[in-house]
């Protein structure tokens, strides 16, 4: 199950979230290429972050998934996050990182 994990110090109201949350997930599914059904989105907003040594705001991603990972993908995905982020929160995405983890399934070997 990819799972993508956002954190930003802008709060964020129900209405903002839901929409990260239903782009990201079209976007995660898109990109990494796994049904939606499987994708999860967090959304952690009014965060404590410091970027870069200011309080402007920042976003930071982790996206964790079994396979579909690689740099191509790394990439698409990264900068599509960053333009919803953009959109919906005004976050400059210089102010936006990304970790990726591709997780072995231990289940499958």
């Amino acid at each position: 199950m990819p799972t993508l994990n956002l954190f930003t110090n802008i709060p964020v109201d129900a209405v903002i979230a839901s929409d990260i949350l239903k782009d990201a997930i079209k976007a995660g599914a898109k990109i990494i290429g796994k049904l939606e059904f499987y994708v999860m989105i967090l959304v952690n907003g009014g965060v404590p972050i410091a970027f870069a040594g200011t309080e402007e705001p920042p976003a930071y991603g982790e996206v964790i998934s079994i396979g579909g990972l690689n740099p191509t993908v790394n990439g698409k995905l990264s900068s599509t996050i960053a333009e919803i982020l953009q959109t919906k929160l005004y976050i400059d995405s210089s102010r936006f990182y990304i970790k990726f983890y591709d997780v072995e399934d231990k289940e499958m070997n």
